[in-house]
Parts: structure tokens; C-alpha cells; sequence
């Protein structure tokens, strides 16, 4: 392991150094890669260079300690084992930092917020997920652009895709991807009993456009008029856009903006992000092929996560952690759930999984 982390103390520096190469400064993508692998690298560097320094105190501690007597040998054992507990921690910190790096977590994310089972009060469902993640987008001080939305009959959505814009989102958001149950009374319901429904999140790595080469004549593109409520270029004119990519077969369509340019390009962010998700799912697959995606088919059954409103509780099916406290996490209080899939997933990679 210090062989390695020598090896990326010195990339680290040769990174530095290009930061000032005029060739660099002059190349955008040259500069953003080299200025991304710098951040990647300074933790990883700065806890190597801490562990290093521990451990040549700790070195000249025990010499000293071989040759100390009365008040000043006490001193020196404390601080000795205060310096080998410290080594400890810098270990097991060096460890997480050597993890694979997920190549979407400087991401910013696309999120895809559908109604699933349960008829409109999947749709109201679906709304209420949406307004708790730009809650939480809010507290974490990222931005937020509505993609594209089609409101159902009575408030909530049948389908929302929302762009987060902001650090870590890719790290905070990716664990929330697939099917939310919620049991409780609905608005629809005269009799006061409770229902099951749900709805699914899909979240999506942003894809810029070297990460997905999209050959032009491999689109279909139609144009036509806005359906819906709107304002004065809903119904007069072709604005509303569908770009259908042809090996794939994969749809978008967008119809909030005013201008066919606006849609269009909102489609293409969209396509790309599904094209990047759909390749780096099928490369997944390819090492594990009992992988589940992240949606599933919606059903109330194959749930990741479940919000009793009765008891006020939330439940992640997949770490088994029951929270009491549902109505903090709908105001977008995420952190607790966050942090849990997070120690999950690093407690899951330094054991090999």
C-alpha cells in the first residue's frame, strides 16, 4: 500500500505541474481532467502525507522512550500510544481513500421521478418524492432545472425529470435510485383506510459529450405542437420535440420550453445521460449477471425503501435501517439514510464484494 500511495504522491505532483503548462491552460479538456485529478488525488496525498509524518514521530518516540526514566518515560508512553492509535485511524482512512473511484462522482445527476402502482395516488406520490429531493438539493446548496414534467389529473405527476446540479450529488444522490413504496391514508380516499403505492427514481449520471458519441444520422427527430397548459406557444406552435435514437431505440421528448431549440436541447442532455447510464449498466452486467437494475418493474413488492406515514417511519430495505422520523425526511433531511448506504457501500468494497 505505500508503495502505491508514493507512486500517487507523485502523480500528484506531475498533475501540479501541468497545471501550469501553457499547453494545458490553452486545452479546456486537457485542463478540466487535470484539475479533476487533482481533487481526486489531494485527499489521498494529504492523509499519506499526515500517516508519514506520524510515523517518523512515532519512530523517534520510541527511541526516546528506550532511554526514559521516571516522569519524563510517562509522558513519552502517552504520547507514544496517542501516535499508535493515530497510525490506526490514518490506516483504516488510508484504506477507504484507495477504494475505487466511481468515474460518475464528479457527475451532476438527472433524475427521473415516475407513479408506478397505486392509479393517481402513485402520481401524488410521485410528486411528493420530487418536492423532498428539491429539498434536499436546497439544504446541500445544489441548483436545480426542471427537465421536463407531465402533471397528472389532481396535482401530482404521472412522469418529472429533474438536472442537480452541485458537489457530491452523484456520491449523495445514486443509492436512491428504484421503487419507493408509501403506505398511508391518500387524498383520494373517502373511507379512511390506508393504501400501498409507489413510484420509481431512476438517477442518472449527467453525460457530457465526450462521454457519449451520438453519430447525428443515427436521430430521429420530429417536431410538433405543445399539448397541456402553458403559455401563448402551447397549441400555436411546433415546439415540442421527440428525438428517437434509432440503434437503440431509446425516446425522449420535451415540450416545457418555448423555443424547438430549448427542447431539443434539454432532449439531448437527456438521451446522453440514458445512453451513458445504459452502457455503464450493460458493462456492470457483464461482470455480474444476476444484477438488478435500478427500477425493476415498479411493483410495490420490489421496493427499496418504504414510508409509513401511520408510524412515522421510513425503512431502506436494502441496509435494513428504520428511521422515526419520516416527516424530517420529506422536509429532504436525507443525511441519516445517506450516510448509511454510503458506510454500507465502502464496508461492502473493503471486503471484496
Amino acid at each position: 500500500m505505500l508503495d502505491r500511495l508514493a507512486g500517487l504522491e507523485d502523480e500528484y505532483a506531475k498533475a501540479a505541474e501541468r497545471m501550469n503548462d501553457p499547453a494545458v491552460l490553452t486545452d479546456q479538456h486537457a485542463l478540466r481532467d487535470t484539475g479533476r485529478r487533482l481533487k481526486e488525488l489531494e485527499p489521498v496525498v494529504n492523509a499519506y502525507r499526515r500517516y508519514r509524518e506520524t510515523t517518523e514521530n512515532l519512530d523517534a518516540g520510541r527511541e526516546m522512550l528506550a532511554d526514559a526514566t521516571g516522569e519524563d518515560r510517562a509522558l513519552l508512553e502517552a504520547e507514544v500510544a496517542q501516535l499508535e492509535a493515530t497510525i490506526v485511524a490514518l490506516d483504516e482512512e488510508l484504506k477507504v481513500l484507495l477504494l475505487p473511484h466511481d468515474p460518475n462522482d464528479d457527475k451532476n445527476v438527472i433524475v427521473e421521478i415516475r407513479g408506478a402502482e397505486g392509479g393517481e395516488e402513485a402520481n401524488l406520490w410521485a410528486k411528493d418524492l420530487f418536492d423532498m429531493y428539491i429539498r434536499n438539493a436546497d439544504r446541500m446548496g445544489w441548483k436545480h432545472e426542471i427537465l421536463g414534467a407531465d402533471p397528472s389529473d389532481k396535482g401530482g405527476f404521472n412522469e418529472v425529470s429533474v438536472l442537480l446540479k452541485g458537489e457530491a450529488v452523484w456520491t449523495r444522490m445514486k443509492h436512491e435510485g428504484g421503487p419507493h413504496r408509501v403506505q398511508r391514508v391518500p387524498a383520494t380516499e373517502s373511507q379512511g383506510r390506508i393504501h400501498t403505492s409507489s413510484a420509481t427514481v431512476t438517477v442518472l449520471p449527467e453525460a457530457e459529450e465526450v462521454d457519449v458519441d451520438i453519430d447525428p444520422n443515427d436521430l430521429k427527430i420530429d417536431v410538433y405542437r405543445s399539448t397541456g397548459p402553458g403559455g401563448q406557444s402551447v397549441n400555436t406552435t411546433d415546439s415540442a420535440v421527440r428525438i428517437t435514437h434509432l440503434p437503440t431505440g431509446l425516446v425522449v421528448a420535451m415540450q416545457d420550453e418555448k423555443s424547438q431549440i430549448q427542447n431539443r436541447a434539454k432532449a439531448m442532455l437527456v438521451l446522453r445521460a440514458r445512453m451513458l447510464k445504459a452502457e455503464q449498466d450493460r458493462q456492470q452486467a457483464e461482470q455480474s449477471e444476476q444484477r438488478r437494475s435500478q427500477v425493476g418493474g415498479g411493483g410495490r413488492s420490489e421496493k427499496i425503501r418504504t414510508y409509513n406515514y401511520k408510524e412515522n417511519r421510513v425503512t431502506d430495505h436494502r441496509i435494513g435501517l428504520t428511521l422515526y422520523k419520516l416527516d424530517k425526511v420529506l422536509m429532504g433531511e436525507l443525511d441519516d439514510l445517506t450516510e448509511a448506504l454510503l458506510s454500507d457501500e465502502r464496508a461492502r468494497q473493503l471486503s471484496g464484494e
